[in-house]
């Protein structure tokens, strides 16, 4: 009986100290995330297994070409996974293959993007101006990804951090794909 005792206490004990760890960790460092669906294509393929940086956007913001996971504005109960390209208060136009950028007092630059696949209808010309706390984010694969040129911008607060590790496929392990 005092076996069962140790042995339950034990079992209690390590409970214990693994919820104190794990939530802690998983809410406010990392968590897991699993690619659905082709809109991050070639970069990510549909299946893949992340880690997600929950962290480094506490500490600084959000750069241009950072892959990113985020709720998706028209229902935050779903996760997206996107590339930021425009940041607070430039003016983004995408127009078929070709995304611009204008920031202010610096000026205008088109980007160039090897990651992007356009195998498909596109979207025609596009422009959006961000506010303070807003970016524009696209999918790798622009025929197959709803995006800001669809839904508008996507609010900071929205943002649940960055790609930071691929773990599976196993033959696929990177630390920060995508960039």
């Amino acid at each position: 009986m005092a076996f069962l005792k140790f042995v339950l206490r034990e079992i209690l004990v390590f409970l214990l100290l693994a919820v104190l760890i794990v939530v802690p960790f998983r809410l406010f460092i990392a968590q897991p995330f699993v690619v659905q669906g082709a809109s991050m294509e070639p970069t990510y393929i549909n299946g893949e297994y992340l880690i997600i940086d929950q962290l480094s956007y506490r500490f600084g913001d959000p750069k241009r070409g950072d892959v990113i996971t985020f709720r998706y504005p028209e229902d935050p109960s779903v996760f997206f996974i996107k590339r930021i390209v425009g940041l607070p208060g430039e003016t983004v136009v995408v127009e078929d293959e070709t995304v611009t950028v204008t920031t202010p007092g610096v000026g205008t630059v088109q980007l160039v993007e090897p990651y992007a696949k356009f195998d498909g209808p596109l979207f025609g010309r596009q422009s959006l101006t961000l506010d303070e706390g807003e970016y524009y984010v696209l999918g790798d694969n622009r025929p197959r990804s709803a995006d800001s040129r669809v839904w508008g911008a996507l609010p900071e607060e929205n943002i649940m951090g960055r790609a930071f590790l691929r773990l599976l496929p196993l033959n696929n392990i990177d630390y920060l794909p995508g960039i």
